[in-house]
């Protein structure tokens, strides 16, 4: 595979979506070597100084005012490293992994981390070769940087700890040697500097938000055959509507809907002597629902792009004014922020995608569908306790939306007085967004058996097309049976995409 050319400073969400979605290797664009060139020197000629720099020539947190010989320096950087490495857990996936280091690419390629061309090279190759750390989930508090996970990483990168190559888990030494790498020796200051970061934090946020976007886009397909499903009213999707209020994602979801409902003979069915009035909620609001979650998946896709050209360890190097400056980049409070955001969008996704749900298998409800979607009801109970497991999963993402970036903690003797647990924030994005498709998955076959009943009108041409593709999946329920392969394939629908591409309807995009 054809490396992706990244430029420090100027990568975009569509980039970093291909490092995670395909696994791309990457490449820094060579114009930023000379830059990491000139900020290496001067990291070089401070180790050999006299003048106390942080990280250079002492010790670190709250032993910053120990001063450590020039002969010490790559001992103090291997110690630094092995005793960071104190990440427990799982393992994170290889996607997660290589995206944290094409993070820390984009981040030491700005020139401001002093550290040489051959650090760059080797996680250039580590991903081009397919050597990736193995990197323990739990570990990080979001302050001076995700320490322990990137410690892990940069453990391997002096060959030890251990990587996954090939499909076989192995020493550190041995999964480069295998891929025809050599170990470095870290020198003044390059061991803070990867390890000084948020690349763990922003790689699972950003993980979060393209996997949250594409549940958004589902849960527009589901909810318009919800609609129609229920004979729902498309009024509420009238343009004018939503321009008079004026937020874009309110706007594209309504325009979504629009094409997703064009022509439905379902709906035609009942535009004249309908006795209902209004809709509830969960069907006249999701326009303004989904598309408030839309805009605040944009806003926090944003804040991630930004931290992803970041240069944000510590100390950093400002070459053009001749100055190793002491600062707090590493502190992940916008990644917190940004994680917090796309919690809450997640779950309120879900939370109205599950009253739908439970409207379509309420007999008083859904205008004269059977009870729980069962031609025989009673002898059989249809998709009663599909419901169910949806209320399970929003309550859930209810919980696990609690905003992480209030929840700080001390460390490190008080030194690190104030952190962001945005690691904590980004990785439980990973467990909402897979409630979410299977709340959208369980929709989708609550929708789809809805339209089912109301033949012989039919839906619209592209929600026809994203029933048919629901049912090579999944068939009808006619009469009960073991349900739960079916939620998951269901999901998998959902997750996968195929949902929003069987329709053929332009969704809404990240980068609008």
């Amino acid at each position: 595979m054809t490396a992706l050319t990244l430029t420090p400073g100027a990568a975009t969400l569509a980039d970093l979506a291909r490092v995670y979605r395909e696994e791309a290797a990457v490449r820094l664009d060579p114009a930023c070597h000379d830059g990491i060139a000139q900020a290496a020197a001067r990291i070089d000629a401070a180790a050999k100084g006299d003048t106390a720099v942080y990280g250079v020539n002492t010790g670190f947190g709250k032993l910053a005012s120990v001063k450590i010989a020039a002969a010490d320096t790559a001992t103090l950087q291997r110690n630094l490293i092995l005793s960071h490495c104190c990440g427990v857990g799982d393992p994170i996936s290889r996607r997660h992994a290589r995206l944290m280091m094409a993070l820390k690419l984009l981040s030491l390629g700005r020139g401001a981390s002093g550290v040489r061309l051959e650090l760059i090279t080797l996680i250039e190759e580590m991903l081009a070769r397919g050597v990736t750390p193995v990197i323990p989930v739990q570990g990080s508090v979001g302050a001076s940087g995700d320490l322990a996970p990137l410690a892990h990483m940069a453990a391997v990168m002096m060959g030890y700890a251990e990587a996954e190559y090939e499909g076989e888990t192995l020493p550190g030494a041995e999964a480069l040697s295998r891929a025809g790498l050599a170990p470095v020796e870290l020198g003044a200051k390059e061991g803070l500097a990867l390890i000084n970061g948020t690349q763990f934090s922003t790689a699972f946020g950003l993980a979060g938000l393209f996997d949250a976007w594409s549940a958004m886009q589902a849960a527009l397909v589901t909810s318009a055959m919800s609609t129609d499903a229920i004979m729902g009213s498309t009024a509420p999707l009238q343009p004018e509507i939503h321009a008079l209020r004026g937020h874009a994602g309110q706007i594209e979801a309504a325009a979504a809907m629009r094409a997703l409902l064009d022509s439905s003979e379902i709906r035609e069915s009942h535009r004249e002597g309908d006795t209902r009035v209004q809709d509830p909620y969960c069907i006249r609001c999701q326009p303004q629902v989904t598309g408030a979650a839309t805009d605040m998946l944009r806003m926090a896709g944003r804040t991630l792009e930004i931290e992803a050209n970041a240069a944000t360890d510590n100390p950093l190097v400002l070459s053009e004014a001749g100055l190793i400056v002491s600062g707090g980049n590493f502190h992940a409070e916008p990644v917190g922020f940004a994680a917090d955001m796309i919690a809450l969008a997640v779950a309120e996704i879900g939370a109205i995608a599950q009253r739908r749900v439970a409207l379509i298998v309420d007999p008083t409800l859904s205008f004269d569908l059977p009870p729980f979607l069962t031609p025989d009801p009673g002898l059989n109970s249809g998709l009663m306790i599909a419901e169910v497991t949806t209320a399970a999963l929003m309550s859930e993402n209810k919980h696990l939306a609690n905003p992480c970036v209030t929840d700080s903690t001390p460390t490190s003797a008080n030194q690190e007085d104030h952190v962001s647990m945005a690691a904590h924030g980004a990785v439980r994005l990973g467990r909402m967004v897979a409630n979410l498709e299977r709340i959208l998955g369980v929709e989708l076959m609550c929708a789809g058996q809805g339209i089912e009943f109301r033949a012989p009108l039919k839906t619209s041409a592209p929600l026809a097309a994203a029933l048919g593709r629901l049912r090579e999946a999944v068939p009808s329920v006619v009469e009960d049976r073991y349900l739960a392969p079916d939620l998951e394939r269901a999901a998998a629908l959902v997750k996968s995409g195929a949902l929003n591409e069987a329709t053929g309807v332009d969704m809404p995009e990240l980068s609008a």
